[in-house]
């Protein structure tokens, strides 16, 4: 198989199930920043010292195709969908990470440790994601509306993540101090 198709050359893109689209379409711009988040998660995973946090975002990775093959989705194909209990175990995954952590009482800076850095990049570049797909669905009513719940849901646990990276790495979560 060849990396290039010329396909796209003309400012067009292929969905599953055959359609075309083009390439700065609302749902095109939202599975292109589902899969930006995934390559900022690839960046994080090579700063995080915790083998628990490596994992789970390996699995998010993962996770991140499935949720971009259910964008491109226009086929009846329902193998590519995600699903309820997608989300649910990241609500699960944050239920047993925030058990570790001390309670959050107030709003924090992004950093600390550098895998806790690259976790919140990831959280913003999902949050973003989740903009657009929320965009893309005003366009589109087609579109599964459990996506929307996963990169929310998602976006909370990166959070959460990058909370924990910190714990474990020894970085420090400094305090948003309001206007100085």
């Amino acid at each position: 198989m060849k990396i290039y198709t010329r396909r796209g050359d003309k400012g067009k893109t292929g969905l599953l199930g055959e359609s075309q689209v083009d390439k700065d379409s609302p749902r095109i711009d939202a599975y292109g920043t589902i899969d930006e988040t995934n390559s900022v998660l690839g960046v994080a995973v090579l700063s995080v010292v915790s083998s628990r946090v490596r994992k789970t975002v390996k699995s998010l990775q993962n996770d991140l195709f499935l949720v971009g093959a259910d964008l491109a989705n226009v086929s009846s194909d329902n193998r590519l969908r995600v699903q309820t209990s997608d989300w649910e175990r990241l609500e699960n995954w944050i239920d047993d990470y925030e058990k570790d952590l001390p309670e959050l009482r107030n709003f924090i800076l992004p950093g600390g440790s550098a895998g806790a850095s690259q976790l919140h990049l990831a959280r913003t570049v999902c949050r973003r994601a989740e903009r657009l797909l929320v965009r893309a669905m005003k366009a589109d009513t087609e579109i599964n509306p459990e996506l929307l719940i996963f990169l929310n849901r998602l976006s909370d646990l990166l959070f959460v993540l990058a909370r924990f990276e910190n714990l474990k790495a020894g970085g420090s979560e400094e305090i948003w101090r309001g206007k100085p």
